[in-house]
């Protein structure tokens, strides 16, 4: 059960979150909200899956083009899966996009289009896990479900002073955040807490000064503010190493091929190429004079460096590959690759204008 203290900081909180809201595309204001606009769970379930591990303005376009192409659950259950990963080309995480689509079609399939209410529920579907769940209950639903990301577990962390290091530190900042979740205005509640560690209780320099519930804040009482949270010594991350070919034919088509479904960059287009480890070898998806791009490219995933050297050759009309497809011109969008393509093109030009 909630003291007073904890309910004086959630209705502070929200008192703030009435006037400082950020304004934001998936976003019910709390104004609108009080006038009995409810929020589409479609939008709220799409921005949080689009928002994990990225920022919001890495997601603003992205989410304004989907919304556009799928303008709801069933649009988008409907959609071709190689069309929707094109459209998550640049946000990386791509198994998200494949979780997506068939959190789409189940949604669609099994619930006539309808988002269920509750986290159980939700946590079923595709690629949601309790964080999702939570958040979607919350803000789509009010459901007073207690909502942690990044900037949640900030802002609590400092809040109690919790010094013991993330992640070890997970499990006691969730139980605190969760004595401070309101009843009432819950989806309100999580999208303030997000707010306030977004723009004020941020990660290097917090503004303690401008902050709405500083009075209650044991981290900034003890002067430890800026340190908190606490986050365990990264493991160095390993070096990997591979090759990508890349072909242009006499009509300028460009030789590319889809990855497997499963794994990094899965259901993609991309370069062929050599598998990505200490050793890599890969045959040449077709014969020809295969010249290497100036430079070693180096792309950084979250759990390994790769180095990549990139292979490029001009091959005649008729040239036949062992896999993959030569994909016109007029129908080659670099944008649709993901980034880690897109630095392969871009190395590829420069080792194809030398030729």
């Amino acid at each position: 059960m909630r003291d007073a203290i904890e309910a004086e900081i959630g209705a502070t909180l929200l008192n703030w979150y009435d006037r400082h809201a950020r304004i934001l595309p998936w976003r019910v204001g709390p104004g609108a909200r009080a006038a009995g606009e409810w929020p589409d769970p479609y939008r709220v379930w799409l921005s949080e899956v689009m928002l994990q591990q990225t920022t919001v303005a890495a997601v603003a376009g992205h989410f304004a083009r989907f919304t556009k192409s799928w303008p709801n659950v069933a649009a988008l259950a409907a959609a071709p899966e190689a069309e929707v990963m094109a459209a998550w080309a640049g946000l990386g995480y791509y198994a998200r996009a494949r979780n997506l689509l068939a959190c789409a079609r189940r949604v669609a399939g099994e619930y006539g289009g309808r988002f269920p209410e509750t986290v159980e529920a939700l946590s079923a579907l595709p690629g949601i896990g309790s964080y999702t769940g939570a958040a979607v209950a919350a803000i789509a639903f009010d459901a007073p479900e207690t909502v942690v990301d990044a900037n949640v577990e900030r802002v609590v962390a400092r809040l109690f002073a919790v010094q013991a290091p993330l992640p070890a530190a997970k499990r006691d900042i969730i139980a605190f955040a969760a004595r401070l979740t309101p009843a009432l205005r819950a989806g309100d509640y999580a999208q303030a807490m997000m707010d306030l560690g977004a723009t004020i209780c941020t990660p290097r320099t917090p503004n303690c000064a401008a902050c709405p519930i500083a009075v209650f804040c044991k981290a900034r009482a003890e002067g430890i503010a800026a340190t908190l949270p606490y986050k365990a010594a990264k493991l160095e991350k390993p070096d990997r190493f591979g090759i990508a070919y890349v072909a242009r034919r006499a009509d300028g088509a460009l030789l590319l091929e889809r990855r497997p479904p499963r794994g990094l960059l899965g259901g993609m287009l991309g370069w062929p190429g050599s598998e990505w480890g200490t050793n890599p070898t890969a045959a040449p998806p077709l014969a020809a004079d295969w010249r290497e791009a100036p430079g070693e490219l180096r792309h950084t995933f979250t759990h390994f460096h790769l180095h990549l050297r990139v292979l490029v050759a001009e091959v005649p009309q008729g040239a036949n590959p062992e896999s993959g497809d030569f994909i016109p011109p007029a129908e080659f969008q670099p944008a649709a690759l993901p980034t880690l393509m897109r630095k392969v093109w871009l190395r590829a030009q420069i080792g194809l204008s030398t030729n």
